[in-house]
């Protein structure tokens, strides 16, 4: 189940939001303030959140500044505001999408749907998505959170397998064959030293965990 985050202090336009997502097939929660917000990001996890600017407490852009890079998930900034420098600023401090009040629902949950494809890793074109990371495997460049991360040969294999199939465990004998295209005869420590030299370059750019050990199976993205 989708648990998308409703940010906003005005009482009926959370409960439009809210009714018109759990339509569609989302899980929902409200919070009214600032304060409200980061304590659930801090406590639940989330796979999206429509944050308004103006709330009590904390305002809209203290919010995204707390918790955007840590919990690396997309945010849908909602405000009355709609001069140029106020959307630059927010889409520089992390926020995904901009729409300014009054909006039409309908556009709201097209622009959520498509937030959630990329989140969640559907591709577009020959780039693979997945919250902060992209890889164009065009190019062969490998961003996190915009910023280009160096990697070998066999890294990038290692990535472009699980961007592909973001949630899917996979062992170490299928890693191996897939990024050294060759028979697995218990090279362990090559994977080892391998995804542990990713997950130091990814962290020099976010406080987001990635590459997941799963014990006993593998690894998952």
């Amino acid at each position: 189940m989708t648990n998308i985050l409703i940010v906003e202090d005005d009482n009926d336009i959370n409960a439009m939001i809210k009714t018109a997502l759990v339509k569609e097939g989302y899980n929902c929660v409200s919070a009214f303030s600032g304060t409200e917000a980061v304590l659930r990001l801090e406590n639940d996890e989330y796979d999206l959140v429509i944050l308004d600017l103006m709330l009590p407490g904390l305002e809209g852009q203290d919010v995204l500044k707390q918790t955007r890079e840590k919990k690396g998930i997309p945010f849908i900034v909602l405000s009355a505001k709609d001069e140029l420098d106020t959307k630059v600023e927010l889409l520089t401090l992390g926020a995904n999408d901009y729409m300014t009040k009054p909006f039409e629902i309908k556009e709201l949950i097209a622009r959520v749907q498509v937030q959630l494809r990329l989140s969640q890793g559907v591709t577009t074109s020959n780039v693979l998505n997945y919250k902060e990371l992209s890889l164009d495997s065009n190019s062969k460049a490998f961003t996190v959170n915009g910023n280009s991360v160096s990697l070998t040969a066999q890294e990038y294999k290692i990535m472009e397998l699980f961007l592909k199939n973001p949630g899917k465990v996979f062992s170490k004998n299928e890693i191996y064959e897939y990024a050294w295209d060759d028979f697995y005869i218990g090279e362990d420590k090559t994977i080892y030293v391998h995804i542990s030299n990713i997950r130091q370059k990814i962290k020099k750019y976010t406080a987001s965990e990635y590459i997941e050990t799963v014990w006993g199976l593998g690894f998952k993205l």
